[in-house]
């Protein structure tokens, strides 16, 4: 199983990770960020995550911090 970790703080709702994950695993949330908009949300329920590291890549603000695979 893999996860990603988001920095809530530096995303920006710009959801170009929502664009490039490959099992379309992140997607926004019900919270507000800074920029009055919907931030993103990490959700593998079923454990489809294969650390590719897109969205780390992809973001612009680096908010997506860490990626690893357990």
């Amino acid at each position: 199983m893999s996860f990603i970790e988001i920095d809530n703080n530096k995303c920006k709702s710009c959801y170009l990770c929502i664009d490039v994950c490959p099992f379309k695993l992140i997607k926004k949330s019900e919270t507000i960020g800074k920029t009055g908009q919907n931030i993103v949300e990490f959700k593998d329920e079923n454990s489809k995550c294969s650390a590719c590291k897109m969205c780390a890549m992809m973001c612009p603000d680096i908010a997506i911090t860490k990626v690893w695979k357990t």
